[in-house]
Formats: C-alpha cells, sequence, structure tokens
C-alpha cells in the first residue's frame, strides 16, 4: 500500500487501485484518519479486506495499517431470536475450552483408577486384590487407587545411577584394586570429557512414564522367575521389583561409564597428506614458491 501527502484530485482506491470514474455507481468511505491516496476505499473491498483479516472472527476488531486507526463496524439490528442464538454461542464458545479440558482431566482419572486395580490385582493376586478391593472404603479407593501410577512415575524419575556413576568416576583412582574386574576402572584418563557429552540418556517424558506403567508387569514377571518358592504373591512382587531394579542398574551404570571411558580415550587424527608427498615435501614446495 502506498502512502502519498498530497490528496489526489480524485476518489482512489488503495486495494483495487480504481478511481472513482471507472465506476461511478461503487460506494466509497474513508474509514480512518489517512489522507491522500489512501484515504478512501470502496466499502466492498474493504468488506472483503475485513474478511481477510478477521478470518471468520466477525467480532474481532481491525485496524487501519497505515494509521492505526480501529475501523468502526456497525451491524444491521436483529430479532431477539437472532439476538439470544448469538449470546448463547458466545456462551458456548467461552465454555467448551473449559469443558474440553474437564474431559481430558476425568479421563485421564478414571485411567489412572483403573490402572492402580489392575495393578492391585497384579501385586497380591487377582482373587485376593477383588476382595481387599470391595471390603476397603469406596473414597480410599478413588484417592488412592489414582496415586499408584503417579507413585510408579515419580519413582521412575529418581535417577540414581548418575549418583553412583558420578562416585565412580570422582574416587576411580581409589579403585584401582578393582581394575581387573572391571574394565578401565582406576585407569589414569588422557581427558577429563564435558559432563553430558558422552551419550548420557537424557530425562524423556515418553520413556518415563512407559518404564514406569510397566514395572509391575516386569516385576511381576521377574518375581516369578527368580523367586518361585516365595507363596506371596505380594512378596514375590517386592522380590521380583527390587532384583530387576539393581541389576538393570548395574547394568545401566557399567553402560554410562564404558561411555564415559569411550569419550576420553577418543583420538582425532591428522589429515592425510596427498599421495606421493610427504609433510616435509609440501613445505618445502611452499617454501619455494614463497620465495619466487
Amino acid at each position: 500500500m502506498m502512502a502519498c501527502e498530497d490528496e489526489p484530485p480524485e476518489k482512489h482506491c488503495w486495494v483495487c487501485f480504481a478511481t472513482e470514474k471507472e465506476d461511478r455507481a461503487a460506494e466509497w468511505v474513508s474509514p480512518c484518519r489517512c489522507k491522500g491516496c489512501t484515504k478512501w476505499i470502496h466499502q466492498a473491498c474493504l468488506q472483503r479486506w475485513l474478511d481477510e483479516k478477521q478470518k471468520g472472527n466477525s467480532g474481532g476488531t481491525v485496524s487501519c495499517p497505515q494509521c492505526g486507526t480501529e475501523y468502526s463496524i456497525v451491524f444491521p439490528k436483529t430479532g431477539p431470536l437472532v439476538y439470544f442464538l448469538q449470546q448463547v454461542d458466545r456462551a458456548l464458545s467461552r465454555a467448551s475450552p473449559f469443558a474440553a479440558a474437564g474431559v481430558v482431566v476425568g479421563t485421564v482419572y478414571w485411567s489412572a483408577v483403573t490402572y492402580g486395580a489392575v495393578t492391585v490385582m497384579q501385586v497380591v493376586g487377582h482373587k485376593k486384590g477383588l476382595d481387599v478391593m470391595e471390603r476397603a472404603d469406596p473414597l480410599f479407593l478413588l484417592m488412592g487407587l489414582p496415586t499408584i501410577p503417579v507413585m510408579l512415575v515419580l519413582g521412575k524419575m529418581i535417577r540414581w545411577e548418575d549418583y553412583v556413576v558420578r562416585l565412580w568416576q570422582r574416587h576411580s583412582s581409589k579403585l584401582q584394586i578393582f581394575n581387573g574386574l572391571v574394565p578401565g576402572m582406576g585407569r589414569s584418563l588422557p581427558r577429563i570429557p564435558v559432563e553430558g557429552s558422552y551419550g548420557g540418556d537424557h530425562l524423556s517424558v515418553s520413556r518415563t512414564l512407559c518404564g514406569a506403567l510397566v514395572f509391575p508387569s516386569v516385576a511381576n514377571l521377574v518375581g516369578r522367575l527368580l523367586f518361585r518358592r516365595v507363596t506371596s504373591n505380594l512378596q514375590r512382587t517386592i522380590l521380583g521389583g527390587i532384583a530387576f531394579v539393581v541389576m538393570k542398574g548395574v547394568l545401566k551404570v557399567y553402560f554410562k561409564q564404558q561411555q564415559y571411558l569411550i569419550q576420553a580415550n577418543r583420538h582425532i587424527l591428522n589429515f592425510p597428506a596427498p599421495e606421493g608427498r610427504a609433510d616435509g615435501n609440501i613445505e618445502d614446495s611452499n617454501d619455494d614458491s614463497s620465495n619466487e
């Protein structure tokens, strides 16, 4: 859109660039404080331009892009039924985000309740779990069952392996007697890698959530495989969970330490010289060219 200080002798539309001589039946409007070339515009052109700017929101305000004046938009009077429907539509538009949020929260809550109930039956046994939940207070179940997945996720977020690895790296010089058992333990390193540069796993929301929710099933499975002689399903699941956490932690600590050693012992090679030339020959040729 062009701006000019002097007002032209005839009206000029800054949207379609037509003049009043080209279409004498067109309706003109001066909706803002602009003067000169941008003062006048066709009513129809301005309506189309407003439709593009409002993008379906007919109640939205639009201002002049040149002087910033807000356009005064007047709608025709409507009957009481149309007015009532407009108010209902506005109320629904305002309430719909809160209703959608409530539906999402309710869905998550009842999913957590269902998961908690399934976990209880899986840990203590199907029949015993049903018996416990039937005898328990309904309010206690509605408040307690959803906390089971929450506690599992919070427990999954405790990264105790990282603290073990840091202690290992900090006191590695004192652990030389274990060098034969674990490769790299107690060995002097050529450099200390920057923290986080050796492939340490970052806290992933999806990985943490999946690991936490699958943990009861894994603990139950490990308990059945390693502690078959334990008759109580609850004790077997607890022992299986502890064994799984310990085995996984040991492997994770070892893997992170090996990544640390690999990063600390990396080496950057020299750029390969062209075939048939040594480094000295290249330097000599450079000196000869400089003397010339």
